[in-house]
């Protein structure tokens, strides 16, 4: 169902895809009266050409994404963007060292600093990926049979960020409205207000985006934690947070630490998600401003971070026995130990 659903969506994504292309060539281009028309119509055969392209293209990379996550570690959809961002790096780099070497005065030093602040930016994304509050949770004991179960203390993480990429995502879901506004009103007032919004460089549109990702921040991690649920399944297993009652107390005690650190972690995925048009203002080229935030920087470390995680608990179910064994060790004479 997953693939026939893509399938229907590529269909229809397709089409806009190549009419968004259209309407930003030139309108004496895409004049009904221009005999090239047929070549930029949706409906011609090279817009229907295009959308079948579209659509296998598309459906290829899925399947090469699910055969990578089959045979190979991590999550094959997720390497593929990841690879995708990080083949723009390098022109990117190139294209920002050009542009400050042709500076007269002090470029490679900015060049530097712009180097060591992406660094910093890298840092900072890890941590707040990264970032947990452990919640103590204390077990009772339980004896059956000879043996002991409970009585030890185990932490329930909190994640910092629990929302991810998906506030920034739908934030800017929400700011291409008053494009879409613009492209229908013949109002000149309400053509100049969705102009303010769609300057991205703004700080009408920054300021706007900033609050919106704390809001969907707030909103989206409602959504996916549930301190009710957490706390029943708590109490069955037998276990309590230390001071607190089991049930209600005990969901309300979540729900609190949840609140209070979602809204530092709201307020740096926010800077996270407007660096790029911070670091625009100084003079970063639009290229290399990309690698500063926004869901590109989300992507590659939280993709980057999963996959090493993956790769470790992976080495840790290898059978060292047999890995020893195997004659890689250098100096390894034939002859095993009990066979001596």
């Amino acid at each position: 169902m997953t693939r026939y659903l893509t399938v229907v969506i590529l269909i229809f994504q397709s089409p806009a895809y190549i009419a968004n292309l259209a309407s930003q060539l030139p309108a004496e281009a895409i004049s009904p009266f221009n005999p090239n028309i047929t070549h930029h119509s949706v409906f011609s055969f090279f817009g229907i050409s295009s959308i079948i392209i579209l659509t296998a293209g598309s459906m290829l990379v899925m399947w090469l994404g699910e055969r990578i996550t089959d045979k190979g570690i991590g999550n094959g959809i997720s390497l593929i963007i990841m690879i995708g961002i990080i083949a723009r790096l390098p022109f990117a780099l190139f294209g920002e060292l050009v542009s400050r070497m042709e500076q007269k005065g002090g470029g490679l030093v900015f060049f530097v600093v712009e180097i060591a602040f992406l660094v910093l930016v890298i840092l900072v994304t890890i941590l707040l990926v990264q970032g947990t509050r452990k919640i103590p949770v204390q077990y009772a004991k339980r004896i059956v049979g000879n043996k002991q179960y409970g009585g030890v203390r185990q932490y329930i993480p909190l994640k910092v960020n629990a929302a991810g990429v998906m506030p920034i995502i739908f934030a800017q879901a929400i700011m291409f409205l008053p494009l879409t506004i613009a492209g229908f009103a013949s109002n000149e007032t309400l053509t100049g207000f969705a102009r303010v919004f769609t300057d991205i460089n703004g700080w009408v549109y920054n300021t706007t985006f900033f609050i919106l990702i704390i809001l969907f921040t707030y909103f989206y991690t409602a959504i996916t934690v549930n301190p009710n649920q957490m706390a029943e399944d708590m109490k069955k297993n037998g276990g309590f947070i230390p001071g607190v009652k089991p049930g209600k107390k005990t969901a309300e005690f979540i729900d609190d630490v949840m609140s209070r650190i979602t809204l530092p972690g709201s307020i740096f995925l926010g800077f996270v998600a407007i660096m790029p048009a911070l670091v625009r203002m100084v003079g970063v080229t639009s290229q290399f401003a990309q690698f500063y935030g926004g869901t590109s920087l989300l992507i590659l470390v939280g993709v980057v971070l999963d996959t090493l995680q993956q790769i470790e608990s992976h080495l840790l179910m290898r059978h060292y026995d047999g890995l020893t064994k195997s004659g890689r060790i250098k100096g390894r004479s034939s002859y095993s130990v009990t066979g001596q």
